[in-house]
């Protein structure tokens, strides 16, 4: 039996908590014996309080110490596809013990190609306290398949029911299978449920509200993949080819992007940047809080004639301007929003800030040509069963759904610009937009490049916030945001169009010095 159908999503959770109230698990070895069409449980085993688990991949925190929970692992729908290769969609369900239980469950958001089952902990956008250690019944899943190179792994989409399971199946239904696991284990449904990601979490949340509007009651969506074809092709190809056009060539005249601008270059440009635009929200402290208000102009520095210091050559700026404007075709339609001139756009790294573009892409080397054919890459870019492109969510919104975007200013890899087009174009659907301020809200963090990092404050609790949304009603007008990139500092968030800004008096360091406006 197949748990996919929209319909059949939307109606099982009640009939099966009552069958689940029948027979409840007495303890977690119980758990594996519970049988499910099409569900295979392999392991249920109790966490002591205290575990610690090492890091996931090199670099990464160590998670822990956890609470005393039950790790449930199971397979839905195990099946040879493509080539004899087993697929099935992997997950992992952490059950707290049933006292420190809060009744609520939530769904981690996956990241990247997925393909691995991330330990079910609820750690991102959550705050000082992991979904887990908080008390909610957690699950994450691979999506459908097993990562065979990292986390950039996309051969699975030769199968065409992997490749749905990753583009909008598999959340829905292993957030089914958990419900009716938590319902056994508890003896009782858990009354809310919650999903929380970014990256690809963010798309996949989009797609939850989009076509399983029944399964969650509040969705938080960050830095969505939402048009990665298109996003792929605004930053590895379009904006490194602008660069191309101004960069220096080796010997061999290839360009040499990476040193399009020079180290000192690059400061002057943030340096006027910050100047133009730290200060409009009354402190200079590192940061832009109004970036939509932000009237940066890069020709400032094209240097003038017989100027060689303090400026920047005019076509270097023409090629900036051009790339943070988003490719456009040759009609002059944009294809994909520019980006915004922010804190972060010069940070290196895994993904480089826009202005600090190494060699090499994530997925291989730029494009050395002077030139982009727009209309013919775009072809192509653009795939339907992966991108949440509907914006009508009447059935989410009239069941009492909750839905918050938020997207790093500095995000070099999907342009905020893309989302907020996404949060406005909601108003046309759904009423206005006062109406769809009542269950969705939108939420610029300045300086986060992608899902993190950068000159920010990258620690927010948008959990906390969707779930007072969503039980007791109250609205996020603002959401406190820290980060260790500025050590004592904290500052609102606040929900689009509004933006943090300094009361005049005050420790400026403090958001209780801030206001919304």
């Amino acid at each position: 039996m197949k748990l996919s159908k929209p319909l059949l999503l939307a109606i099982t959770a009640s009939c099966l908590c009552l069958a689940a109230r029948a027979e409840p698990a007495s303890s977690c070895a119980d758990a594996a014996k519970l049988k499910i069409d099409g569900v295979e449980i392999n392991k249920a085993a109790p966490v002591p309080a205290g575990t610690t688990i090492p890091p996931p991949y090199p670099g990464a925190p160590s998670l822990g110490p956890l609470p005393a929970h039950c790790r449930v692992d199971g397979v839905i729908h195990r099946r040879k596809g493509a080539d004899g290769e087993e697929f099935g969609i992997g997950f992992a369900l952490a059950l707290p013990e049933k006292e420190a239980w809060n009744g609520d469950f939530m769904m981690q958001g996956g990241g990247g190609g997925n393909g691995v089952v991330a330990y079910p902990l609820g750690a991102t956008y959550s705050g000082e306290k992991p979904a887990l250690v908080r008390g909610f019944a957690v699950a994450s899943t691979d999506s459908g398949h097993k990562a065979k190179s990292g986390g950039f792994d996309f051969s699975f989409m030769r199968d065409q029911q992997a490749y749905l399971d990753f583009a909008y199946q598999a959340n829905a239904e292993v957030a089914e299978v958990a419900k009716q696991i938590i319902a056994h284990y508890y003896a009782k449904p858990a009354s809310y449920s919650y999903f929380v990601g970014c990256s690809t979490g963010g798309r996949e949340g989009m797609i939850l509200s989009q076509r399983y509007p029944a399964v969650f009651n509040g969705i938080v969506s960050g830095d969505p993949a939402m048009r990665t074809g298109l996003s792929n092709l605004a930053i590895g190809k379009w904006i490194p080819v602008a660069y191309n056009q101004a960069a220096p060539k080796d010997e061999s005249g290839k360009p040499r992007i990476e040193k399009f601008l020079s180290p000192s270059e690059r400061k002057l440009f943030m340096d006027t940047l910050m100047k133009t635009c730290d200060a409009r929200d009354g402190v200079v402290d590192g940061m832009i809080f109004d970036p939509l208000g932000c009237d940066f102009d890069p020709a400032v520095l094209a240097c003038k004639a017989g100027q060689n210091e303090g400026c920047i050559a005019s076509e270097k700026v023409r090629a900036i301007k051009k790339a943070f404007a988003g490719p456009k075709n040759a009609y002059g339609t944009q294809v994909y929003p520019g980006f915004l001139y922010d804190a972060g756009i010069a940070v290196t790294g895994f993904v480089p800030g826009l202005l600090a573009m190494g060699q090499n892409g994530l997925f291989g080397p730029y494009p050395t040509a002077a030139e982009i054919d727009v209309d013919k890459e775009a072809l192509h870019a653009s795939d339907p069963l992966v991108e949440p492109a509907s914006t009508n969510l009447s059935t989410f919104s009239r069941n009492g759904g909750k839905l918050i975007f938020f997207h790093g200013d500095s995000d070099p890899w999907f342009s905020p610009l893309d989302t907020l087009e996404y949060y406005k174009s909601l108003s046309a659907t759904n009423g206005g937009a006062g109406k769809v301020a009542e269950w969705s809200r939108m939420f610029l963090v300045p300086g986060m490049a992608h899902c993190g990092g950068g000159p920010a404050l990258d620690r927010f609790d948008m959990l906390n916030a969707v779930v007072n949304w969503v039980e007791k009603g109250t609205a996020p007008d603002a959401v406190i945001a820290t980060g260790h990139a500025f050590p004592g500092r904290s500052r609102p968030l606040c929900a689009y169009p509004k933006h943090a800004q300094y009361t005049g008096s005050g420790d400026s360091e403090q958001a209780k010095n801030f206001r919304c406006q």
